[in-house]
């Protein structure tokens, strides 16, 4: 671990922060955070197409050897608003490079065209479409990053409660979990946080929720799902997030619940700093201990039957 490198990734956040403290147009911060993602690194040995999976554009992503089998369902970050699969193509194809497994990123609908429950809609329609196909439950984890990592939660729940069969694990990545933002890390990691103000958060929330209350287990898990019968998770979160306790008051929770989960806490680090991997030798290792963790938990020889999308 360097402190260094740490101090520098801590630096360039913050100098990549709009001068204006004001709220951004939805463009800006489309266009902000693409360019943000277009400076991290994709691992060589990694295939990607376009496809399509329930009713939504896809990115398909392939080891370039043969994969292995077991498929990881993966949901992008973006507060809702922005981001897309080729925005998170760094930690989908470092995750397929790690585990052989191939991977969908869905590009599901966004907010504020597209608010609460649009994007929960299509991830729960993508992993129909994997089952339908014909892929064992068994064989398919989800994984996801920020609002996306959120997403592989509430789709389990939705999934859960639909009566479909759950995936074998999941994977989150400094999750959100609580729309109601009452969580303590909220007012002790503002300024140490590089990256999030609650300003900032509040502002792309409201175009989430379009006027709903975030007290609902969907939009707050971390606080008022029933997380009764989920797969393992296994939550990763940087310690100088203000979304840290998103993610340790659902670890709580899901244990209380009698869930396996692994809460995995790096010091120093900010919100979804798997995304420096190459650069950030924390980033490396919290990959490598996702890709272990998902490994363990795919049956081996449990492929699927039929191809998808």
């Amino acid at each position: 671990m360097s402190k260094e490198q740490r101090a520098q990734v801590d630096a360039l956040l913050r100098r990549l922060r709009p001068e204006d403290p004001g709220p951004q147009s939805v463009e800006a911060l489309r266009a902000g955070f693409r360019a943000l993602m277009s400076r991290m690194i994709v691992p060589d040995g990694i295939r990607t197409a376009q496809t399509e999976l329930g009713g939504r554009p896809a990115l398909r992503v392939d080891p370039e050897d043969t994969p292995r089998p077991g498929t990881i369902l993966y949901f992008h970050g973006g507060a809702w608003v922005f981001g897309s699969p080729e925005t998170a193509l760094c930690l989908t194809g470092h995750l397929v490079a790690r585990t052989g497994f191939a991977a969908y990123s869905v590009d599901y609908r966004l907010a504020p065209e597209h608010p609460f429950p649009a994007a929960i809609e299509d991830t729960l329609s993508a992993y129909r479409a994997l089952l339908d196909s014909g892929h064992d439950p068994s064989a398919i984890v989800f994984a996801g990053d920020s609002a996306g990592g959120g997403l592989a939660v509430t789709t389990c729940l939705t999934a859960r409660d639909a009566g479909l069969p759950l995936p074998a694990a999941v994977v989150a990545f400094s999750p959100g979990l609580d729309a109601t933002r009452t969580g303590e890390s909220m007012r002790t990691k503002e300024g140490i946080d590089p990256i999030f103000t609650r300003a900032a958060l509040d502002h792309t929330g409201a175009m989430y929720l379009a006027g709903q209350d975030p007290r609902q287990p969907l939009l707050s898990p971390a606080v008022l799902a029933d997380l009764t019968g989920l797969p393992p998770l296994l939550l990763q979160v940087g310690a100088n997030e203000i979304l840290l306790d998103d993610s340790t008051r659902l670890a709580a929770r899901a244990r209380d619940a009698g869930v396996d989960v692994v809460l995995d806490v790096t010091a120093d680090v900010p919100h979804v700093f798997q995304c420096f991997a190459g650069v950030l030798d924390e980033a490396d290792e919290a990959l490598d201990r996702a890709a272990l963790f998902l490994s363990q938990r795919v049956r081996s020889g449990d492929a699927p039957r039929t191809a998808a999308a």
